[in-house]
């Protein structure tokens, strides 16, 4: 029994030293990522039906970011979970043509039928996920967070055309990102 409880001091004495450090690696991770957003408005929130929302979206373009690095076509699947939650599950094919998956979670972070949204990848950690707008019919979505450090342009469909890329950047410059800064499917 003595043996025991030491065993739980030690543990103890240990995590008190772990989550903060842990603590701090997340903030730090999230800190060297650049600021995109040009613009000091506020971003738009779209609404949404969650239920029409799930499913697969293929990633069209995205702002540069330390965890999609080498990624040359990347895809998010989003589903229901008996929880309550949603699924998440994104997906990534590199240069090599090896696949990395990435599984977590998501909840609703907003009013009834906003289109906030809080996504965890890592435990107790949880990050912005806002569709700041969307296709009336759900064929594509932008994704962004209220920093201006990620962004994603997502679609129902695999490929656009030159047309259709046009007015995603139209509509990305008018949400105050640069479209030079970012990196196309392909």
């Amino acid at each position: 029994m003595q043996r025991n409880q030491s065993d739980k001091a030690r543990v103890l004495k240990a995590m008190r030293y772990l989550l903060p450090l842990l603590a701090t690696l997340a903030v730090a991770a999230c800190a060297g990522q650049p600021v995109y957003r040009q613009s000091a408005a506020p971003l738009p929130v779209a609404s949404i039906d969650q239920a029409r929302y799930l499913g697969r979206w293929y990633e069209q373009a995205r702002l540069p970011n330390r965890f999609e690095q080498g990624c040359q076509t990347a895809a998010a699947e989003y589903g229901r979970r008996p929880d309550g939650l949603i699924s998440v599950r994104n997906s990534c094919v590199g240069v090599t043509g090896r696949t990395q998956v990435a599984n977590g979670r998501a909840r609703a972070a907003g009013g009834p039928g906003e289109g906030k949204l809080k996504v965890s990848f890592f435990g107790p950690f949880w990050a912005d996920y806002w569709v700041l707008e969307r296709a009336e019919d759900y064929s594509w979505s932008i994704v962004g967070e209220p920093s201006g450090r990620y962004l994603w342009l997502l679609t129902r469909v695999e490929t656009i055309t030159p047309a259709q890329r046009a007015e995603f950047e139209r509509r990305i410059s008018a949400l105050g990102y640069r479209p030079a800064d970012l990196v196309w499917r392909g």
